[in-house]
């Protein structure tokens, strides 16, 4: 198993990202290409100490796509970029993933662009799992994560099978439970299309078990949520965002004087729990669902922790063959469609 590695992408490439593909070989079995300048490169692999150098190459380009770049211009231009081509590696079979922390516009576009779509899927999503509330370890997964702005109730059809597929596949979830954010937990409530999605959801073979109305998002029993990619990029920043001040807020006044600092040391470890609780890097990188390979993303600032997260778990949904699986449950439900059809004709 090879999984290419996108080394310059990301505000802390290529350092974090090579120390951490450098930490996870002791935890997965797949090797690593690293894509890009190779001295840099060479440069971190020096100060890591020992590792299986076997499993470990280098594939040299000096073009890097940059964060401030326009996606699809950057993609077709800078066809030798490490992130394009970490993708084409994927694409020609000489490695079962790729990962990048580079610009997500242009790993979306490179995806859609060198490795299509499968049938049945318009539109791909991003994925990321969203920490639940008083409920260690567990989270949902938020389909879409901010790809697809405007979409059809048969996009987040689309969202919804790929989003039970993968937490099938990626975390062993029998039958996952299925959401769709909305204003409201009732059926009635929402946007036409949300109207539409529902009922396409309700009709369809996933475990559906309604709206969910963003105060219950924190705590949902939903195994996957789904909505449009404005919405779900709003959720995700939101929540990140109020959880952070609120942290920040409560050590501000547990410091503020000698009492109060006499005390934390009795909470110290439930604090950090509470922190670990939102720490987005534990589960690993997001994927890019619906195109023809596998494709990860992780957070531009993302930590040698945090890649490595995202390459053990990488490496585990590739000995599962989740494209193979979506690609399966489209044509399953395409027919199903067409069956339904031709009985109303």
């Amino acid at each position: 198993m090879i999984i290419a590695v996108d080394a310059m992408g990301g505000d802390n490439a290529p350092l974090e990202i090579v120390k951490g593909c450098i930490k996870s070989l002791d935890q997965m079995k797949a090797n690593i290409v690293f894509v890009g300048k190779e001295d840099a490169i060479n440069e971190v692999l020096a100060t890591c100490g020992e590792y299986d150098k076997d499993r470990i190459s280098i594939v040299h380009t000096d073009v890097v796509i940059e964060n401030e770049d326009s996606p699809v211009k950057a993609v077709r231009s800078k066809k030798d970029s490490s992130l394009v081509m970490a993708i084409d590696m994927v694409k020609n079979g000489q490695a079962d993933a790729a990962l990048s922390a580079g610009n997500t516009g242009a790993l979306m576009t490179a995806a859609l662009l060198h490795l299509g779509r499968i049938k049945g899927i318009d539109r791909p999503a991003i994925v990321s799992p969203y920490p639940l509330l008083g409920k260690a370890g567990k989270f949902s997964l938020l389909v879409d994560a901010g790809a697809n702005a405007e979409c059809k109730a048969e996009n987040l059809l689309g969202f919804a099978y790929m989003g039970s597929i993968y937490m099938h596949n990626a975390f062993n979830i029998e039958s996952p439970k299925v959401g769709l954010v909305n204003i409201g937990a009732e059926e009635t409530k929402g946007t036409t299309m949300l109207k539409e999605t529902h009922k396409l959801l309700k009709e369809s073979t996933l475990n559906f078990i309604g709206n969910v109305e963003g105060r219950d998002i924190p705590r949902t029993d939903a195994d996957v949520l789904v909505c449009d990619g404005f919405t779900g990029n709003i959720v995700l920043k939101l929540t990140e965002g109020v959880a952070w001040s609120a942290l920040k807020t409560v050590k501000a006044k547990i410091t503020e004087d000698i009492t109060s600092k006499l005390g934390t040391l009795l909470i110290k470890g439930k604090l950090k729990e509470i922190v670990k609780m939102f720490d987005y890097s534990s589960y690993g990188g997001a994927p890019i669902l619906g195109v023809k390979g596998l494709v990860f993303k992780v957070h531009g600032s993302s930590s040698d922790i945090a890649v490595c997260n995202a390459l053990v778990k990488a490496a585990e949904v590739c000995e599962r063959d989740v494209v193979a699986e979506i690609e399966a449950a489209m044509v399953k439900y395409s027919e199903s469609g067409a069956e339904n059809g031709a009985e109303q004709a």
